[in-house]
């Protein structure tokens, strides 16, 4: 069963750089940067829980996208694999159409991850689904099935090991509907650890629509700020 799953994440990889260069239309939607600044509570070896703050903003950063404040835990159930369950209630901002404002939405996740080593590099999966609802009115609810590859390359006495992830997103549609992948992304970055202040991430990203006409194209900055407390109780 490992072994399918480390295929899988192999050809993951190499099916999201092939759509990278497959799609000729498409709309570029200039810069985006996504923040967050986060705190941490390791209880022990197998729980921890996650308080976030998110704030997004688009189009060269001149408007905000969305804001959301999420709580998550996770439990290590198993050698190397990890369960996680996250709650997010969102602000998202609507820029386009005859109604314009900021809307409510929640949404909640469940992800299964499994990762390993491999001499110097770390490499993880990660499925997820996804439910997303908007709050103001009655609606469907937005589901998403989706799957991750990480890859991390550990040097030797350097702290900003080089990050690489591909995620492709699968769109849960009505019954009369198939499902159909609706995205993916690719992210580049680091992480920088200081023991007393926390964890300091960085990345690049893009992401991009499939299946329809014009796809957009969205870059991305994303830092990331995360304050680490560890249950002292033995």
């Amino acid at each position: 069963m490992i072994i399918q799953i480390k295929n899988i994440g192999v050809l993951t990889i190499l099916v999201t750089l092939f759509l990278l260069h497959s799609s000729f239309a498409q709309k570029d939607n200039g810069l985006a940067s996504w923040n967050t600044i986060g705190l941490q509570y390791k209880l022990n070896k197998k729980i921890t829980f996650d308080l976030e703050q998110h704030l997004r903003h688009k189009e060269d950063f001149t408007f905000v996208d969305k804001y959301f404040t999420q709580f998550q835990t996770s439990y290590k159930f198993a050698k190397n694999f990890e369960l996680i369950g996250g709650l997010r209630f969102i602000r998202e901002n609507d820029t386009e159409g005859r109604l314009q404002g900021y809307e409510n939405h929640f949404r909640f996740q469940v992800d299964l991850k499994y990762k390993y080593k491999i001499k110097n590099f770390d490499i993880g999966y990660r499925f997820r689904y996804q439910n997303k609802n908007y709050l103001d009115e009655n609606d469907l609810a937005r589901q998403n099935f989706r799957f991750k590859t990480n890859l991390t390359y550990k040097i030797k006495n350097w702290p900003l090991d080089p990050n690489f992830s591909t995620e492709i997103f699968n769109r849960h549609k009505k019954v009369e509907d198939t499902n159909s992948f609706s995205k993916y992304r690719l992210t580049f970055g680091t992480t920088f650890k200081l023991r007393e202040i926390g964890n300091f991430k960085c990345y690049y990203r893009i992401e991009k629509e499939l299946n329809v006409d014009t796809p957009e194209t969205f870059k991305i900055i994303g830092l990331k700020y995360t304050y680490i407390i560890k249950n002292k109780k033995k």
